[in-house]
C-alpha cells in the first residue's frame, strides 16, 4: 500500500511539472484576489483539498481492510469520519494561519523573511512539545488520571528513585482505534505527563509497564529529547536560511512553467529542491534515534531491570506482527529503533 501510494503521489508530481499544473493553480489563485495571503491560500488549500480526496481511498482501504485482516483495526466507520474532519479543521485554522503568517512576513521582512520564518516555526514546534498533552492530544483522545493502585505507585517509587519530575499520569483510551499499545511522556522543562495506552495496561504486568516507563525516562535523563529539539530547530534553520536565499530568484516560478514569483511557488520549488537534502537528513537522524535507544535501553537496565523490559518489547513485538529479522538495508533506511532482537542482545551482553 505504500509502495503503490508514493508511486502515484510521484506520478501526479511530475505530471503537474510536465504538464505546468502548478502555474495553472497559480492563475486561479490570482483570480481569486490580489492579495498574496488569499493567493496562498487559495493556491495551498486547493492542493491540501486535492491531496485529502486522494489519499482518502487509501487511509479507507489501510484501516478497514489492512488492518482489520490482521486484527489491529478498531475504528468504527463513524469514528473514522469524526477524525477525518477534525483533521481538516485543524488543518484549516492551523495550517491556514501560519501559510497567512509567512506569506504576510515574506512580503514585509524581504531578504530577513528566513530568520523571523525560523522563530515562527521554531516557536510552534517547541509549543506542541511542551502542551501536546494538554491540549493537542484530548482533541482525539479521552485522557483518564490513572487511579491509585500497584501501578500507579511502581511508577511513582520509581520516579522517586531517578529523580524524574513527574506530574500526571494519564491513560488513553487508544483500544478505540487500534490493538496496537504504546506508552509515552510529554512536556518540557519540570513538569512531565506519562501517558499510556489502556491496552498496554491490559497485556502487560506492573513490573513491564514500570520498564518501559523507565526507558522513556532513560530519554529524558540521557538528554535525547533535547537534542532531538535542538537538532531540529538547526534543521529549520537551515532550511529557511537556504529557502530566504533562492526564494526571490525568478528561476522559481520558471521551473514550475510560470511567469511572475512569489512566496508559494517558491515554496513549491523548493520543497522539491530540498528532498534529496531531507533523505539524508532523515537517514542520520535514524541513526541517531538508534543510538538513543540503545542508550535508553541500558538506562532502564541499571536503573530498573533488563527481563521485564525484554518481555515488554516482546509482548509488543507480537502485538504489533513485527518483522523480527528484517533485512539489514531495511533497518538502515527506515527503521528509527533497533530491531526486538538487537535490543535484546545488547541488553543481555551489556
Amino acid at each position: 500500500m505504500g509502495l503503490l501510494s508514493s508511486t502515484l503521489s510521484l506520478v501526479i508530481t511530475i505530471a503537474f511539472l510536465l504538464f505546468k499544473g502548478f502555474a495553472w493553480l497559480d492563475t486561479i489563485a490570482r483570480g481569486v484576489s490580489s492579495s498574496p495571503i488569499i493567493e496562498a491560500l487559495v493556491f495551498f488549500g486547493i492542493i491540501g483539498a486535492a491531496t485529502s480526496i486522494m489519499s482518502l481511498p487509501f487511509d479507507i482501504y489501510q484501516t478497514f481492510v489492512v488492518e482489520e485482516k490482521f486484527g489491529f483495526n478498531k475504528v468504527t466507520p463513524g469514528l473514522f469520519v469524526v477524525d477525518k474532519l477534525k483533521e481538516l479543521l485543524m488543518g484549516v485554522i492551523i495550517g491556514g494561519a501560519i501559510i497567512a503568517l509567512l506569506t504576510f512576513l515574506y512580503g514585509w521582512l524581504g531578504n530577513m523573511f528566513w530568520l523571523a520564518g525560523w522563530i515562527v516555526v521554531a516557536s510552534i514546534s517547541i509549543f506542541v512539545a511542551a502542551f501536546y498533552t494538554s491540549v493537542i492530544l484530548p482533541i482525539f483522545n479521552k485522557l483518564t488520571p490513572l487511579e491509585n493502585g500497584e501501578l500507579r505507585a511502581s511508577i511513582e517509587k520509581y520516579a522517586g528513585k531517578v529523580s524524574f519530575p513527574l506530574t500526571n499520569i494519564f491513560i488513553l483510551d487508544g483500544s478505540k482505534r487500534s490493538t496496537k499499545a504504546n506508552a509515552f511522556f510529554s512536556g518540557l522543562g519540570g513538569k512531565k505527563n506519562i501517558v499510556l495506552y489502556d491496552n498496554l495496561v491490559n497485556d502487560m504486568n506492573t513490573d513491564e509497564i514500570t520498564a518501559v516507563l523507565a526507558h522513556e525516562v532513560g530519554h529524558y535523563k540521557k538528554k535525547h529529547v533535547l537534542q532531538s529539539i535542538i537538532i531540529s530547530i538547526a534543521q529549520m534553520g537551515i532550511m529557511f536560511f537556504l529557502f530566504g536565499w533562492l526564494a526571490r530568484n525568478p528561476i522559481m516560478a520558471e521551473v514550475l512553467g510560470a511567469k511572475q514569483n512569489n512566496f508559494y511557488l517558491s515554496l513549491i520549488t523548493f520543497s522539491l529542491l530540498y528532498a534529496p537534502v531531507s533523505m539524508i537528513t532523515g537517514l542520520l537522524m535514524n541513526l541517531f534515534s538508534r543510538k538513543n535507544e540503545y542508550e535508553a535501553d541500558a538506562y532502564a537496565r541499571e536503573t530498573y531491570s533488563a527481563q521485564p523490559l525484554i518481555s515488554a518489547l516482546k509482548k509488543l513485538s507480537v502485538n504489533h506482527l513485527s518483522n523480527l529479522q528484517p533485512h539489514p538495508a531495511f533497518v538502515f533506511f527506515n527503521y528509527s529503533h533497533p530491531t526486538l532482537l538487537q535490543r535484546m542482545r545488547a541488553m543481555t551482553n551489556g
